[in-house]
């Protein structure tokens, strides 16, 4: 059976890519949903440019929460 893949976090560029280099890091597969960078691809503008979304297995979720606790509380 396949996982589902679910949304972890949305956050801008900068702390998206931090997370998702720390979560390949560990082997954790991970995806990034830029709608706003997708619409200007298109053609067309809209949403955030500011809300990325970081995707994981659902599998995975639990480990990629922890360490995205750790990346983002101070």
């Amino acid at each position: 059976m396949e996982d589902k893949i679910v949304k972890l976090y949305t956050s801008s560029d900068v702390i998206i890519s931090h997370i998702k280099q720390e979560l390949e890091s560990k082997d954790i597969f991970c995806l990034i949903k830029d709608g706003f960078g997708q619409g200007i691809n298109a053609g067309f503008v809209g949403g955030v440019s500011s809300a990325i979304d970081l995707f994981v297995r659902e599998s995975d979720l639990d480990e990629a929460i922890e360490i995205v606790k750790a990346i983002t509380e101070v």
